[in-house]
């Protein structure tokens, strides 16, 4: 079952200064403020959340189909993808645009100053979900803003079920709109902020928000996660790692997760304990797609963690 996965692919620029933000920031002169940074340190990693969901589910075994904009300089990003055999029929050049990127700076405290520029990311909505005929699942993740909501009407159409997953794009929408997704959604999928600003936003609980669609998930980070489905409640604990690496991409490996299991058939507490195991193996790793490890080594964690195979 090919999945779509409409969402942006990014570069993610990650420097790191080696003192911290406080000691060079003078608060009685933050109105005129004018600061510079020396990063000796810095890499460039592949992101955004499309690319990751599609990493992430390539390791599983899914069948992802990439469906993003890029600009003018996503060379290298294309021929990653070729390497590692996922396919870019959907990602659609934009001429005279820059890729999506993030420019991070982070200080020892680990605090974060964070650029983000969308680039080729606000045209998406030239992409057309019903161009990708083999599509039998999908995801709207974070992407621009019309390209969104028009990927879920375009997923509902073609009755082709989907996950909602506005992820860091959630504040771009309104209340109606966020009501207008959840109805048109099979799925959604948010971390414990996010949920919390989707209650706060469309005014309703999260349990009524769950009445709306066939699964609501949310995520906590080291507390695990919940799913609400069928009228029960699912707690899924979270899966020690070999050590916390890089925080950066695990929702997007814990949604792979959930995407695998969705395809095949799978029950939501095994479905919500696999994307744990991936968001445990993303953590040891920096980066969003740094990660390899083969699926006979998922099912081992997987085992251990669980004590059953989910395959």
């Amino acid at each position: 079952m090919s999945t779509l996965i409409c969402g942006s692919l990014a570069f993610d620029n990650i420097m790191v200064f080696p003192d911290r933000f406080k000691n060079h920031i003078l608060p009685e002169q933050i109105h005129i403020l004018n600061v510079a940074f020396l990063v000796p340190e810095m890499r460039r990693e592949y992101g955004g959340c499309a690319g990751n969901i599609a990493y992430n589910l390539m390791l599983l075994g899914g069948e992802p189909l990439i469906m993003a904009t890029v600009g003018d300089d996503a060379a290298p990003y294309l021929e990653r993808l070729d390497r590692l055999g996922l396919p870019r029929t959907h990602v659609r050049h934009v001429p005279g645009s820059f890729t999506a990127q993030a420019f991070i700076t982070t200080d020892l405290d680990d605090n974060q100053i964070t650029a983000f520029h969308p680039g080729a990311m606000s045209f998406s909505h030239l992409n057309k979900v019903e161009h990708a005929r083999t599509a039998r699942l999908g995801i709207v993740a974070p992407d621009g803003h019309e390209g969104m909501m028009q990927h879920a009407r375009d997923f509902a159409a073609a009755g082709v079920p989907f996950i909602f997953d506005p992820g860091q794009g959630l504040p771009m929408f309104n209340g109606d709109e966020l009501l207008d997704f959840m109805a048109l959604a099979d799925f959604a999928c948010f971390n414990d902020y996010e949920a919390k600003l989707l209650s706060d936003r469309t005014g309703r609980s999260l349990e009524q928000l769950a009445g709306a669609v066939q699964a609501l998930i949310v995520t906590r980070g080291g507390e695990g996660s919940t799913i609400f489905a069928g009228g029960q409640r699912i707690d899924i604990p979270c899966v020690a790692a070999e050590q916390l690496v890089d925080p950066t991409g695990c929702g997007d490996a814990y949604r792979a997760g959930l995407l695998y299991g969705i395809a095949n058939g799978l029950d939501w507490s095994t479905t919500g304990r696999l994307a744990a195991v991936m968001g445990a193996i993303k953590i040891a790793h920096r980066g969003g797609q740094s990660h390899a490890p083969s699926r006979e080594e998922i099912a081992g964690i997987y085992r251990r963690a669980f004590g059953e195979m989910p395959w």
